[in-house]
């Protein structure tokens, strides 16, 4: 009971002061004499109480089997292990709406902080339109999605969490990040509206949200990296990427936030695509809470969304809302803060911006539909159609490889214009090293043209980014590059996600172009030959532990011969869940990975699907890199900030300051 209350009165601490602060802080933009700072950052701070408040009680809820709290009643279980009854606070569409305030909540809160005075009016409209966006989901918290209901006549026992997510140790970090990816976004938007309703064009806006871009776009790519290594590790179905309808709700907005970071950069430097930026970042909120919609409406068939809640018509509703009130006050006010003129031509870095541009929103386009069509259809005709991987496929790879190529060539070039010879010093001898490579593919037997072209636009692309970096580097030695890293982090924080991005479809097409699969039924004893091995079915394995039961096939892998390894790919049925899931188990190396999952398992007998894909690691390393670029875009000084340092191997002079360029 003290947790359900515990709950109920942060959620209203939240929601409560959600309300006020939308109050005060709007009216402070119009009046900023009559509201004072403290005000806003005291309401903020409750916001923040309320939050921690109501996502601690539920966490402890689910910690302590408070079964009369309905939430726990319906995704607890006394034998979940510890960790996985804290990481069922997110893992069903109750849970997941207090984590979603928290976040929300922690923005608000350092947006707050941020404000130096009520003359601000910029960041006061901002802190409103963020509290107006809190009022709604603390609201959804304390109204139909509420986990703090308390049962009259509480069970003894729970079903536990999804066994899905009781299966792997990344469900305590995909959904965190990507809701701070989804909920960071609230930030750029807030501003976005500020300015407008200021009439306030220029740059301000962008350089202010300059971080919280950052932090939100790292947070999404990092959920989908962890989703799709989730998707391969616990599914069973030997992918990582099924276009599914869930998976491409997140992958919408994040590319609609890549077009936005980069048109940001040209507006910052040139003045241009105001208008545009504007439209981007509303779309990119909007996109945002269509995700969140078709997550939690069960409109689409996804074993990634929640069960059918009354929560989806109340999405849709603030959706529609914010879409047509947003996209509203751009036309009405944004063409009034068009400036900048336009680009003197496509050959110049802001050239490649736009081209950039235009792709990822074409792909994010392409997505958008091969998701909703099914939905539209079906809603205004009741037929049930699916748009499957072959239309994802056709579509997506070609965009795949225009958006390489801009990308290792936009860097590169100058402002304003970029001579052909200018050019081609910059780009020659990376591209004939990536020629090299993927001609050595062709004589290596490789000739998947989706692997050749993949390699070339890769290496090309590092090649660049090495030549740039050697080249600019003060000195010419590993001092000057550090020096150069560090400076301007910004850049080389994207050029390392660019070099991450360029890895990543290296690894899509291997694992793909070159995987080799193959099913087998086999009995005890039996053996199948495969991608140059031998899988012997050894024999059948049983594990009770206190919430699961494991039934495993135990598989042995020969080469010539000698056992090489013991897989053993698993059946683990819950103790109060009617169906077992599928654990399958993945041999990794430097090549590649030995993939076997179940497809049935009796006594005595085995159905296996087998799968080689080389360089999974890569995808995995590949998704680092570009999370890591993101990371270390951040890692610099806010703009405008100053340090002092001296020169490497000088002594600073009395009073000399060096600014790092973020």
């Amino acid at each position: 009971m003290i947790w359900a209350a515990a709950g109920w009165a942060g959620a209203m601490l939240g929601l409560a002061g959600s309300v006020v602060l939308a109050w005060r802080s709007l009216h402070a933009q119009r009046h900023p004499e009559a509201v004072r700072l403290g005000q806003l950052q005291a309401l903020a701070v409750c916001i923040l109480a309320g939050g921690v408040l109501a996502q601690g009680a539920l966490i402890a809820a689910l910690v302590t089997d408070s079964f009369e709290v309905s939430y726990v009643a319906e995704t607890g279980s006394r034998t979940t292990p510890l960790f996985f009854k804290v990481t069922a606070a997110w893992s069903a569409l109750d849970g997941s709406a207090v984590l979603w305030v928290l976040v929300l909540a922690g923005f608000i809160a350092v947006v707050a902080r941020g404000i130096p005075s009520t003359t601000d009016r910029l960041g006061t409209g901002a802190l409103g339109v963020m509290a107006l966006v809190a009022v709604f989901f603390f609201g959804l918290i304390t109204t139909v999605t509420n986990p703090f209901e308390v049962l009259a006549n509480p069970p003894l026992d729970g079903p536990g969490a999804n066994p899905l997510l009781q299966n792997h140790l990344l469900v305590a970090f995909h959904p965190p990040l990507l809701y701070l990816g989804y909920v960071g976004f609230t930030v750029p938007f807030a501003f976005a509206i500020s300015a407008l309703l200021l009439r306030q064009g220029g740059v301000e806006w962008l350089r202010r949200t300059r971080r919280a871009n950052l932090v939100a776009w790292t947070g999404l790519t990092g959920g989908l990296v962890l989703g799709a290594w989730w998707s391969y590790e616990v599914l069973g179905w030997g992918g990582y990427w099924a276009w599914d309808p869930v998976e491409n709700a997140a992958l919408i907005p994040w590319l609609v936030a890549t077009a936005f970071i980069h048109s940001a950069v040209v507006q910052v430097k040139r003045g241009m695509l105001q208008l545009w930026n504007l439209i981007l970042v509303v779309s990119t909120f909007s996109l945002t809470l269509l995700g969140t919609f078709l997550t939690r409406s069960s409109v689409i068939a996804s074993i990634h969304a929640f069960t059918q809640s009354a929560v989806g018509p109340v999405l849709l509703g603030f959706f529609l809302l914010v879409t047509v009130v947003a996209f509203g006050l751009v036309a009405w006010r944004g063409a009034a803060l068009v400036g900048g003129g336009r680009p003197e031509s496509l050959v110049s870095r802001e050239g490649a911006f736009l081209v950039n541009n235009v792709l990822l929103s074409l792909y994010a386009f392409v997505v958008l539909l091969g998701t909703l069509y099914p939905v539209l259809v079906e809603a205004t005709t009741g037929q049930q159609v699916s748009v499957g991987r072959p239309f994802f496929d056709r579509m997506a790879v070609p965009l795949s490889f225009a958006l390489l190529l801009a990308m290792g060539v936009g860097p590169f070039m100058p402002y304003r214009r970029a001579s052909g010879a200018a050019l081609w010093r910059r780009v020659s001898w990376p591209l004939v090293l990536g020629s090299l490579s993927a001609a050595g593919l062709v004589l290596a037997g490789i000739t998947a043209p989706a692997v050749v072209a993949a390699v070339l636009l890769a290496v090309t692309i590092v090649a660049a980014s090495a030549r740039e970096l050697v080249v600019t580097a003060p000195w010419r030695s590993w001092r000057g590059v550090w020096r150069l890293l560090r400076g301007r982090r910004g850049y080389w924080g994207g050029q390392l996600s660019h070099i991450g991005v360029a890895l990543l479809v290296v690894a899509i097409a291997t694992s793909g172009g070159l995987a080799q699969r193959e099913s087998a039924d086999l009995q005890l004893g039996d053996d199948v030959a495969f991608a140059g091995y031998t899988v012997t079915y050894v024999k059948d394995v049983e594990r009770e532990l206190p919430d699961r039961t494991v039934r495993a096939a135990r598989l042995e892998v020969s080469r010539d011969g000698e056992v090489v390894r013991t897989m053993e790919p698993a059946l683990t049925a819950f103790r109060n869940q009617p169906q077992a899931v599928a654990t399958p188990a993945v041999w990794s190396g430097p090549a590649g990975d030995v993939y076997v999952s179940l497809t049935r398992l009796a006594e005595g007998s085995v159905s296996i699907r087998l799968s080689t894909n080389p360089l999974m690691w890569l995808m995995w390393v590949a998704g680092g890199l570009v999370m890591l670029g993101g990371v270390w875009a951040l890692s610099g000084r806010r703009p405008g900030s100053a340090r002092t340092a001296p020169e490497p191997g000088t002594l600073a002079r009395p009073g000399e300051t060096v600014s790092p360029r973020a």
